[in-house]
């Protein structure tokens, strides 16, 4: 036994391999530019965040650099290698020579000056040592004038050492009155120009919102991740002004330490993921952080995934609605060509539709054609041949019919003449007339019921004669069932077997024909007599040999009839019988109701 598959049709196959051959590809790049991409765009962030860490600390030491450079120049004069004796140049050297108002004037109009050029991000604290006052500048924050920072230990400590210049890391500026004025110190030592005696120490205060300026590249949500240390890992710059001077480990606790040696790094905090930027000032002992979660680059990610999504929905819907058209394109001459084959099963061979295709389905479509006009040929040829031979066996089965009927009435003449009844052998001679006439018809083996039923009462005048007047007829018939159409001689065998077999013995032998209707679309023709009948093995073996395919030998009578119905009207008709033994016999034809025309067709459509 094989086993059963269920049927999967072509066009599914192909629309199922066209969307796997481009459902695969698309799925696999998908999956490869999402990973791509995020690695791209997490190297993109580490790269922008490096760089601009790099920048920030280069602009912060630039900045740096400028106040250094506005220190010196301030304290030493605009020209400082002009001669000594050149007193108008260094305004800054004459107030802490001589603190007289004319010498501040002067001294904090300079300073002014640059202050307003760095957008008023620094103060300038100018204190004394030389018995004077000290000069405060400040543009834009309160100065306190009672605060001095002799006693601050930075202030002392600076004094104590050999340093001219140094800066301070973050720090509050006590200097002014306002709260967390978190500030940056640079401090310069001012020696006079002549004898190089210590007259007093420049603080400049730098207001560390100048970081913020700087940053401004930096997004809103990364800031508060920029964080400056200083060389103990304290911090000196953040956003959040109440995370400076604390250290770093407390603001962004890091389960591992960092790796100084790398530049960026991807570390875990707090049970997130951060990619970390450090990069260290090149002229402080300072370090820049910058962290920020790898989560927020699902932000661009997300929009990502969104344009893939809508990339591989596109190409999906791409390969359905361009596999669905590319398989019925393929397939739909193939079905064509099905359709064709199923006419062709069912004989109809002509106005075959057409099957368009140039490829090799066109080629077999046009094999298919070829081969249905030669199988029309070869059917048509077939029913002419079985056309032949069926009217070669009628002939054949009417000819040996005739002679043997002949036969008998010859013999019942000669019978009438021997006992010179002269008006009866004429009445005989005209019936036999008649029926030779009839039988002699070769040109028609199809006739109405009533053109046989003539033929019957014919052949029942010369029996009657035959018979001394011992057999009765009783006509049953349907008037409105004669006029369609039966094979010629079918009734007339029936007839005489129900008169040689049945009653030929009897005094009183009855015979009754019936024509009736039969359903809807049938009738029935019915020869009864009320003979010997038939025992039951010799039923028995009529009954087989109407089973038989092909004629019992020697037999011209009821098989004959039976195997002409069959022939012409289909295996549905034909003659059935039934017998009681002392009772009689009755034998039924059943035939379709038919005129010629509609008979024929029907025969034709039973051939094929």
């Amino acid at each position: 036994m094989y086993p059963k598959f269920q049927f999967i049709s072509i066009k599914n196959k192909m629309a199922l391999l066209f969307i796997l051959s481009i459902l695969i590809p698309i799925i696999i790049m998908f999956i490869n530019s999402y990973i791509s991409s995020q690695q791209m765009l997490q190297s993109k962030y580490t790269d922008l965040l490096s760089d601009i860490t790099k920048q920030s600390n280069i602009r912060i030491e630039e900045f740096l650099d400028d106040i250094k450079q506005i220190s010196l120049i301030s304290s030493y004069g605009i020209n400082s290698y002009v001669s000594a004796v050149s007193q108008e140049n260094y305004p800054v050297q004459n107030y802490l020579g001589n603190a007289s108002q004319s010498n501040g004037n002067q001294a904090t109009q300079l300073l002014m000056n640059y202050i307003t050029m760095k957008e008023r991000a620094f103060s300038v604290y100018i204190y004394n040592l030389n018995g004077g006052r000290d000069l405060l500048v400040s543009t834009n924050k309160p100065v306190d004038y009672t605060y001095h920072p002799r006693n601050e230990e930075w202030f002392r400590d600076f004094l104590d050492s050999s340093d001219i210049i140094r800066d301070l890391p973050t720090r509050i500026d006590l200097q002014t009155k306002q709260d967390d004025n978190w500030a940056i110190y640079h401090l310069r030592k001012i020696f006079d120009l002549e004898d190089g005696k210590l007259l007093g120490v420049m603080v400049v205060s730098i207001d560390i919102d100048f970081i913020n300026k700087v940053n401004k590249r930096l997004q809103k949500s990364n800031r508060s991740a920029f964080t400056i240390v200083d060389e103990n890992d304290r911090v000196i710059f953040n956003s959040n002004y109440a995370s400076i001077d604390r250290p770093f480990n407390e603001i962004f606790p890091l389960k591992d330490q960092i790796n100084k040696e790398q530049a960026r790094e991807v570390v875990r905090s707090g049970g997130k993921s951060y990619i970390l930027i450090h990069s260290a000032f090149e002229q402080h002992d300072w370090t820049t952080y910058l962290y920020m979660p790898v989560e927020e680059l699902a932000v661009e990610g997300n929009m990502l995934m969104r344009n893939l999504w809508t990339l591989v929905i596109a190409l999906v819907l791409f390969a359905v609605i361009s596999s669905i058209y590319l398989s019925n394109v393929i397939t739909r001459p193939i079905k064509q060509l099905m359709k064709n084959m199923t006419l062709v099963e069912q004989g109809k061979f002509d106005n075959l539709p057409s099957v368009r295709s140039n490829d090799e389905i066109g080629l077999l479509a046009k094999r298919f054609e070829h081969m249905s006009s030669e199988l029309k040929q070869l059917v048509e040829r077939i029913y002419q041949e079985q056309e032949e031979k069926a009217e070669a066996e009628i002939r054949a089965l009417q000819a040996q019919i005739n002679p043997h009927f002949l036969y008998n009435t010859l013999n019942s003449v000669k019978w009438i003449a021997s006992m010179q009844r002269a008006d009866k052998i004429v009445e005989m001679t005209e019936a036999l007339i008649s029926i030779l006439r009839y039988s002699s018809k070769v040109e028609n083996r199809i006739v109405k019921i009533s053109e046989e039923m003539d033929n019957i009462v014919h052949y029942l005048t010369i029996q009657k004669v035959r018979y001394f007047n011992r057999i009765s007829v009783d006509y049953q018939l349907d008037e409105g069932l004669l006029h369609y159409e039966i094979l010629k001689l079918s009734i007339q065998p029936l007839v005489e077997n129900a008169i040689f077999h049945g009653i030929a013995d009897q005094e009183d032998g009855l015979l009754t024909i019936t024509v009736a209707p039969h359903g809807e679309h049938d009738l029935i023709i019915a020869v009864s007599d009320n003979g010997i009948g038939m025992d039951e093995d010799t039923a028995l073996a009529l009954r087989q040999a109407l089973k038989e395919p092909a004629s019992p030998s020697g037999s011209i009578g009821v098989y004959n009839v039976h195997s002409r119905i069959r022939r012409v009207f289909g295996e549905a008709y034909g003659i059935t019988f039934d017998s009681v033994k002392g009772k009689g016999t009755t034998f039924t034809i059943t035939i379709p109701r038919t005129g010629k025309g509609a008979m024929r067709h029907e025969k034709g459509a039973d051939r094929r």
